[in-house]
C-alpha cells in the first residue's frame, strides 16, 4: 500500500493480496483519522457482502472468488467502544458466474482482498465520531452531539 496526501484526501493504493479494510483502517490509524469517508475501484479475487436480517439480529455472509470487478466502494469511518476506526462499507462487485454471464453483488462489504489494485479516495477528519447502540434500530449507530 501507497497513499499520497493532496488537498484534503488521502489517496491510496492497496496492493496485490492486500486487505481492503486493513488498509485503510492502517491509514486512519497512523494519519488520525477520527471520521471520515472513503469510495473506491479496483479487481478483486475475494470478497464477504453481508445482508443483515433483523430478526435474527445477525448477518449471512455472501463470498465470492475469482476476477472480481469492485464497482463501487463507498463508507465511512468511525471510532468504536475501544477508540479504534471502525468502517461501514458498501460496495458493488461484479464478476462471471458459472454460466459465464456477467453478475452483479451488492451490499454491506466485510471484506475484500486485492487482486491487481485497489484506488481509494479517503477523505479524513481528526474530529471523532464515535458508535453508540441503538435500542431502537438494534444495532450501533452514529453518535451525535446534536439531538433535534
Amino acid at each position: 500500500m501507497e497513499y499520497q496526501y493532496i488537498n484534503g484526501s488521502y489517496y491510496v493504493r492497496a496492493d496485490k493480496g492486500e486487505s481492503l479494510t486493513n488498509v485503510i483502517k492502517e491509514i486512519c490509524r497512523k494519519e488520525n483519522i477520527r471520521s471520515g469517508y472513503f469510495q473506491g475501484i479496483g479487481a478483486c479475487d475475494h470478497a464477504t457482502i453481508s445482508t443483515y436480517i433483523p430478526e435474527k439480529n445477525d448477518f449471512i455472509d455472501h463470498e465470492i472468488n475469482g476476477m472480481i470487478e469492485m464497482v463501487s466502494l463507498m463508507g465511512n469511518v468511525s471510532v468504536d467502544s475501544n477508540g479504534e476506526p471502525f468502517l461501514h462499507t458498501h460496495a458493488t462487485f461484479s464478476y462471471l458466474n458459472q454460466r459465464n454471464e456477467i453478475a452483479v453483488i451488492a451490499g454491506h462489504m466485510k471484506d475484500a482482498h486485492i487482486s491487481y489494485t485497489g484506488e481509494i479516495i479517503l477523505q479524513g477528519s481528526s474530529e471523532q465520531i464515535k458508535r453508540k447502540f441503538d435500542d431502537y434500530a438494534g444495532i450501533e449507530v452514529w453518535h451525535m452531539n446534536v439531538k433535534k
